[in-house]
């Protein structure tokens, strides 16, 4: 069973992938990330993949949720977190 998620999910990360490519290669570089979030959103929503833009993920510290916490870009069928940049070098602060 675990080993069938895992199937899939990779399945579905290299669609993702593919997509991701694609958009890029349609919009070149050089525009603000918000621009390939909100493309790359309708070429997987128009691929039948579920989406979630900006989805508000709560920081959970001493057994509180603050609700105030993590955007993430793109959340993709409630388990691929996609991190968008937009920037001429990647640097260590964007690896998290």
């Amino acid at each position: 069973m675990i080993e069938d998620d895992l199937i899939l999910e990779n399945e579905l990360a290299t669609k993702v992938i593919g997509i991701a490519i694609d958009v890029h290669s349609q919009l070149g570089p050089g525009l603000l990330e918000n621009a390939y979030k909100q493309v790359l959103a309708y070429k997987l929503q128009k691929a039948g993949i579920f989406v979630e833009v900006e989805k508000k993920m709560p920081l959970l510290i001493d057994g509180i949720s603050i609700e105030v916490g993590y955007s993430i870009d793109i959340l993709v069928e409630r388990k691929l977190v996609l991190e968008l940049k937009s920037v001429e070098i990647l640097n260590d602060v964007h690896f998290a």
